[in-house]
């Protein structure tokens, strides 16, 4: 057999040896692969028997036998390889070796390059998140194959997309209005969350995540989750999806009447404010309001005078409506309740033989009136028992008055009479002016008339 240089030729390892490995390609003269062209380990990765592809270096040494190289057949046949993949389209599954400026280093053989822009959205938006991928196989197409300048392009974007409009179209045959389907979260934002249907994103907006409120869709889901979700709206035109999650959910509200009876006193954490009062949410993780009337027994003018976010207090349920998904609390009548459960405690407290305010007035008022008593009954006997001078001076005005009081009668009593008799005439006179006036009305009158 004839061979020539730069060809590659299949072969069979004929003899192993310090010198290398000697593999029979039909020439007159078995080839020889040096041990510089082979691992350390050539003699156990390599036994007699095995078939091989070789490069022929040389065709002839000055020995008689061809020089032969099994890594650049290795190279050779990887490029046809490459160059193939290229033309078929076919798909490679390769480990990441690197990240560099622009894109990633992968291990196809040879080095190949992916540009950013061929990974993923996410890592072309954010350059930094390209780390992630080192260390992880991709599975890639070629897109570039250039074996003069060692260069080999390579898409994982291009694979991810073509799956994902294959999973588009059979989801876009299984979706309809009230469909139960489970996705996986690949966005947040402020107002909700976008959910990968299978090839196709849905909507979830952050009002129909729970039915209890929440300020940021983190709260109940994150990037990544697999989730179950219902299908709300469906526009086949637009292909826009809206979903809904607290749907499949017990909701809290139902028996809440029942659960939180009137005047029921509750524990709540003071959720947010605003300008007429404060939302608070209870164990359930429903949300109450507290009128700004309700914030404290006297008058309020804002309510983080009184309250502020994330504060846990007592409130007493006013008012529950469950169709209108309301709940009505008060923190002053809580307040109220608590002070009156205070003051019973005290009292309760109170040992029976203590003595209160009421005993003792109660004593001095009943003690007055038999001591009065005592008094008028020891009277006559008070000359007997020696009193001290200043006691007949003290009994002399209490005489004095008594005198005095049947005198002012007689003199009053004449006064009245007095008094109407003066009465009379005077009313006269008023009779007679009257009549006086009336007649020079009269008079006037004619007068006039």
């Amino acid at each position: 057999m004839q061979v020539r240089h730069g060809q590659i030729v299949s072969g069979t390892v004929a003899q192993i040896d310090a010198d290398g490995i000697r593999v029979d390609i039909g020439t007159k003269a078995e080839g020889l692969i040096p041990v510089s062209e082979l691992g350390s380990d050539f003699a156990t990765e390599f036994k007699v028997g095995d078939a091989i592809d070789v490069y022929v270096l040389k065709v002839e040494t000055d020995d008689g036998y061809p020089l032969l190289s099994k890594s650049r057949a290795d190279f050779h046949q990887l490029w046809n390889e490459l160059e193939d993949d290229l033309r078929t389209g076919k798909i490679l599954t390769v480990l990441v070796k690197d990240r560099v400026k622009g894109g990633l280093i992968v291990d196809v053989g040879v080095d190949g390059f992916v540009p950013a822009s061929h990974t993923t959205a996410d890592a072309q938006k954010r350059p930094g998140s390209l780390d992630k991928f080192v260390g992880r196989t991709l599975r890639v197409r070629v897109l570039e194959c250039d074996r003069k300048r060692n260069r080999v392009v390579l898409s994982h974007r291009q694979i991810v997309e073509e799956e994902r409009r294959r999973r588009k179209e059979e989801t876009l045959g299984k979706i309809e209005v009230g469909a139960a389907m489970t996705g996986v979260v690949r966005r947040l934002t402020d107002f909700g969350a976008f959910v990968d249907l299978g090839g196709i994103d849905g909507l979830l907006h952050i009002s129909e995540m729970s039915w209890t409120r929440i300020q940021h869709p983190s709260e109940v889901v994150n990037k990544g989750d697999k989730i179950q979700v219902i299908v709300l709206k469906w526009d086949p035109e637009t292909k826009r999806i809206s979903l809904g999650m607290r749907q499949l959910l017990a909701d809290p509200w139902k028996g809440a009447a029942k659960k939180y009876p009137i005047g029921a006193t509750v524990k709540v954490q003071i959720t947010r404010l605003i300008g007429n009062g404060a939302f608070a949410r209870l164990d359930s993780g429903l949300e109450g309001i507290i009128p700004i009337s309700e914030l404290a027994h006297g008058r309020v003018n804002r309510p983080e005078d009184v309250v502020s976010v994330g504060d846990e207090v007592e409130a007493r349920v006013l008012q529950v409506r469950e169709n209108q998904r309301r709940i009505t609390l008060s923190l002053r009548e809580a307040q109220q309740a608590q002070e009156q459960r205070e003051y019973r405690d005290y009292m309760k407290t109170q040992n029976s033989g203590a003595v209160t305010l009421g005993d003792v007035f109660g004593k001095l008022l009943n003690g007055r009136k038999p001591a009065e008593e005592g008094e008028a009954a020891s009277a006559p006997a008070e000359p007997e028992s020696s009193p001290p001078p200043a006691a007949p001076a003290e009994a002399a005005p209490v005489e004095t008055e008594a005198e005095e009081a049947p005198t002012v009668e007689p003199q009053e009593a004449p006064a009245e009479p007095a008094a109407e008799q003066h009465a009379e005439p005077v009313a006269d006179e008023l009779a007679t002016d009257d009549t006086a006036d009336n007649t020079d009305d009269s008079n006037r009158s004619v007068e006039s008339g």
